[in-house]
């Protein structure tokens, strides 16, 4: 199992993604907003969607986990 963390601080705008949905390398799992940009969180590996640790409207610093990956 992986983590997927936030690149920068800032506020989880929003979550594109939920538990169990399978994602491929590159896709878009949530939308953080920092300094009034929208700035997408991609994963880096293929997988299955199995934890969400954050919720819409959150702060979140950089490298903190916003969702657990299962690896195919």
């Amino acid at each position: 199992m992986l983590h997927i963390k936030a690149h920068i601080t800032g506020t989880v705008w929003k979550i594109e993604v939920a538990v169990g949905d399978t994602v491929g390398e590159g896709d878009i799992i949530a939308i953080l907003e920092s300094m009034k940009m929208e700035m997408p969180v991609e994963t880096d590996d293929a997988g299955r969607i199995t934890e969400i640790l954050v919720k819409e409207g959150e702060a979140v610093t950089e490298g903190q986990p916003l969702a657990t990956i299962e690896t195919d």
